[in-house]
Parts: C-alpha cells; structure tokens; sequence
C-alpha cells in the first residue's frame, strides 16, 4: 500500500480495533477428482451443518459456469438445499453475477428463500460474469453493450424492498423481503458503488490482493448511509487450510494450488489430488503467479493459522472475514474449517 493512502487510513480513525465482529465461510462446491458433482453438492451440505455448529456467521456460495471443478453453478438452488439442512446459519450468494441474470428473476428467486428461511438469507451481488465469454453469450443471449450494474443494482433492490402493490410489475414472492444486498469486488469499481449505494461490501482477496487496502480506503472513506446500513460494514475474503502439522496442511493445500495454476494455463479441471512436491509440478512462472494470487491466505498448524490472519486482521481492519480452501478430501476439509472456527473465535470481539 503506498504511504499516502496508508496515512489516510489512520487520519481517518480506520483501524483502531484489532478483533473483528465475525468470521463466515465461502464454499464454491469443489468437484474433487475421481468424484461427481453430486458428491461435490453433498460435501457443501455437509460442511454447511459443521459450519452451523462451531458458530460462522454465513455460509456463502458462488456462481460460476462451466467449470469442470465447481458444482455451484445453479447457485439459488445449492443455497436452498443448504438452508434446508442448517438450522441458524446466514445461507447466500457470494455472490450472484448480476450481468448475466434480469434483476427480476434474482428478485424472485432470493424472495422465495428468504420466505422459506426468513432472515436467513444474503444476496451478494458481482458484476464480473463468473464465466468466459462464449458461456455470457450462452447464458444470456443478448449481451447488452454498455455496464449496467448500478441500475440493475437498484432494480433487484426495488423488488425487494416494500412496495406499491399497485406496481405494474412486482417480484412475488420477493416484495418488502428485504434480503441483505451485498456489493462483491476485487477493484475499486465495487468498492465506490457500495459506498454511494451505502451497502456492505466484500472484497474477492482470496484470489485477488492487489487493490485491497486502497479499495476498503475508499469504501469506507466514501461511505454514504443508507437505510439498510448506518456505517461502513466490509468484509474481505482468506484463504485457510489448518491441519495439526504443518506437513499435513502443505500436502493438503497442495490441491487448491495446483487447481489454481491450472486455471491459469488454461487447462480447468476437477480439483486434483494432494502431492508431495507441488512446486516441482508447476512452471516457476506459473507457481509466483499462484503464490500471489494466494497472499491472503493461512496455512499450517492451529498456531501458525492463528499468528497469520491475527495480521491480515490488524493489517486491514476487516468488520468480518470469510475463509474460504479446497481440500481434495472431505473429512479434512471439514476438519480444517473446524479447526480455522477454533481460530477465529479468539479473534472476534468479546
């Protein structure tokens, strides 16, 4: 972060608190290898039920379209399978890609949770399209030429707010629902939207850091409140893997990062299997490309995940962090998000 904006961060009385107000989980619904996407969405359930039980506040999934090696696609129905089996836990979108969707049919889809499990649902909203190009076109068919995100913003927000039943068109179930909307990003882009819009807003530094302190700058420094929010609410997003070696936790990361390297060289798949020696596997270009995609992130024992996002924590001052990893195997993934809560709570005001 350069000088300048650092200095303002402090000016501004950013920062003085050293724990923050909650920790919830990102879940993409890995598809593992030699595994099928059923396996994969009743892994999400099931980790969503531990989830529940050692105390995250959210449980988030995302979009994503074809992807051989992410089974949340159809994210709104994933998200009601989870709220299905969860009892307590916030369930939603982390987020939903508004460009490829008319902001009616999101009205209505996360009016219809949020009837179903009320106050239990959150509506993440991102302007990327969780996909490339060829899949936008098929996903929406007519791609409109300029960026209307704001607008559509607004629109979904409409529907869901309290409204005229005399409206000539209205989402049912979805009117006066009120689902918590959440502007998603990894730029500035997102950050200045939910600062104008006076939204909470989550920054994507699991897998993009670069803009992070200047884009929570900005948000909280532009902030403007609303009625659904009276101050600055962000969130940024940590990759974890915690097992009780350090030897087992590097073996076990080993398959987001080579999942990682492969989606950079254009060659997506199904999560791989752990190896020994990863780095041996991956170009040396390729491997620092990875490694700087992952800086937010922790990875070994109780201890050593402990001391790590500790100073992501009093680095950037997040209200909430979301921990997010992809492990091959089901039980030590379970076990790593137990271990990663353990973690968290001591870093979670008293």
């Amino acid at each position: 972060m350069i000088p300048r904006v650092r200095a303002s961060l402090a000016a501004a009385g950013f920062g003085a608190d050293t724990k923050m107000d909650a920790f919830s989980l990102l879940d993409l619904s890995p598809i593992p290898e030699g595994k099928t996407a059923r396996d994969a969405i009743l892994n999400t359930v099931s980790l969503a039920q531990a989830a529940d039980d050692a105390g995250y506040k959210r449980y988030w999934l995302a979009e994503h379209h074809n992807m051989p090696g992410i089974a949340s696609a159809a994210t709104s129905l994933v998200i009601a399978q989870v709220a299905a089996a969860t009892k307590t836990i916030r369930v939603g979108a982390g987020g939903i890609m508004l460009p490829n969707h008319a902001p009616l049919v999101i009205a209505e889809q996360f009016g219809t949770l949020a009837t179903l499990y009320p106050d239990r649902i959150d509506l993440g909203l991102g302007r990327a399209p969780g996909s490339d190009m060829a899949t936008a076109r098929a996903l929406r068919r007519h791609m409109a030429p300029e960026d209307s995100f704001p607008q559509d913003v607004q629109e979904l927000m409409g529907y869901l707010a309290d409204g005229d039943d005399s409206a000539p068109v209205r989402a049912i179930p979805g009117q006066g629902m009120n689902v918590p909307v959440w502007i998603l990003g990894s730029s500035m882009y997102g950050a200045q939207l939910a600062a104008y819009l006076g939204l909470p807003y989550a920054f994507a530094s699991h897998f993009a850091p670069d803009l992070l302190e200047e884009a929570l700058y900005a948000y909280r420094s532009t902030f403007q409140p609303s009625a659904v929010l009276d101050k600055p609410h962000a969130m940024l997003a940590a990759g974890v893997c915690v097992a009780p070696t350090k030897e087992e936790a590097d073996f076990l990361r080993s398959s987001q990062i080579l999942a990682f390297a492969r989606l950079r060289t254009g060659k997506p798949g199904p999560l791989p299997k752990p190896v020994q020696d990863v780095a041996s596997m991956i170009p040396a270009q390729v491997m620092q490309s990875v490694n700087h995609a992952l800086l937010v992130s922790a990875t070994g024992t109780p201890q050593v995940v402990h001391s790590r996002l500790e100073e992501i924590i009093k680095r950037y001052k997040p209200d909430e962090i979301m921990v997010t990893g992809m492990i091959h195997d089901h039980a030590s993934r379970v076990r790593s998000f137990q271990l990663a809560a353990d973690v968290l709570k001591d870093l979670v005001k008293p």
